[in-house]
């Protein structure tokens, strides 16, 4: 197996409980008086628990502006970005279940279970499904100048190698990390991993050629496919996408293929059905709106209605798919 590049994470992060409890200890989320006469009757705050301009955080400030009108109300969104977006996750696991404490949360969050091993928190326990946000899949690029166009292309260009082909990643344990290790299980190739601090540098390499294949956000890509810096193979969903309608799904070669970033609500568990029920109706009619289904659209996200239970039935399935992945590629950050 190849060295990894410098540029890459350790392949194992020691996730300090403290600096969990510290950070709880210094936040809005944990204080606060009970939701008192008609909710909602004052701001809420959003918790997303990535760092600004990320995925999450875009589709956060695009929803919440619509949420806000519907509601009357203003969201106050706060990013604590870290540990794999455990740190502000257990800030609104430890929150006041009055419906002004909401947690806008990724992939990650059925993730994280399998990954690290002494959290102060329960994500099945402590958290209560809202509604489903945003899906987007992977897109597999690659180096314009490699000599592959589609997947079945990929594969055979793996096998064939002798020392196996070093995908990228935007770090261990993301998506991009479980995809590739997901590729690695389907088609019996020999795959090096090579993990960045992020997307961008992952990105960066790959144009310049000194990593060929990378698993990139099917939103944070568009621009680069379109605009011939790399090269779209297949990507991790279903269909056809409509930014990019000649890139077709990977599990047209291999079936079951399937990976995507999405974005959900959640709220501390015990806030009452009702407003879970207000916020779910609020979230529906916000992602079906022209404005915000455009903005979508153009980012290359997809979203459907859908109710809490159905939300709570997505988030098991995802947590059942990649602890499965997690275990098989013995992946452990602490």
């Amino acid at each position: 197996m190849k060295a990894i590049a410098k540029t890459g994470e350790p392949a194992r992060r020691r996730l300090s409980r403290r600096a969990l409890l510290a950070g709880m200890a210094a936040a809005p989320f944990v204080r606060g008086a009970s939701a008192q006469g008609s909710w909602p009757n004052r701001p809420l705050q959003v918790m997303v628990p990535y760092p600004p301009a990320g995925g999450a955080d875009t589709t956060a400030r695009i929803l919440y502006a619509k949420v806000g009108a519907i509601l009357g109300q203003q969201f106050v969104i706060e990013n604590r970005g870290g540990a794999g977006g455990t740190i502000g996750e257990a800030l609104v696991a430890k929150a006041v279940p009055d419906g002004y404490s909401i947690l806008h949360d990724a992939t990650a969050f059925s993730v994280n279970g399998a990954l690290y091993s002494n959290l102060p928190f329960d994500y099945n326990r402590d958290f209560d499904a809202v509604a489903l946000v945003s899906l987007v899949p992977n897109i597999l690029v690659v180096t314009p100048s490699l000599p592959v166009k589609t997947l079945a292309d990929v594969i055979a260009y793996a096998k064939a190698a002798p020392d196996g082909i070093d995908i990228a990643s935007s770090g261990n344990g993301t998506l991009q990390h479980l995809s590739l290790e997901m590729f690695r299980f389907m088609t019996g190739a020999k795959v090096n991993h090579v993990p960045y601090r992020g997307g961008g540098p992952a990105l960066n390499d790959v144009i310049a050629g000194q990593v060929k294949f990378y698993f990139a956000n099917g939103s944070a890509v568009v621009g680069m496919i379109q605009g011939g810096q790399v090269k779209a193979i297949a990507h991790t969903g279903k269909g056809r996408l409509k930014s990019l309608p000649d890139v077709p799904p990977a599990s047209d070669t291999l079936p079951g293929f399937e990976a995507y970033e999405w974005n959900g609500v959640f709220v501390p568990h015990g806030t009452p059905p009702e407003i879970v029920s207000t916020l779910s109706g609020a979230i529906n009619e916000a992602i079906g709106s022209p404005e915000v289904k455009e903005r979508f659209e153009h980012l290359n996200i997809d979203s459907r209605p859908n109710t809490p239970e159905e939300f709570r039935a997505f988030v098991k399935d995802q947590m059942e798919r990649w602890s499965k992945v997690v275990k098989e590629a013995n992946i452990k950050l602490g």
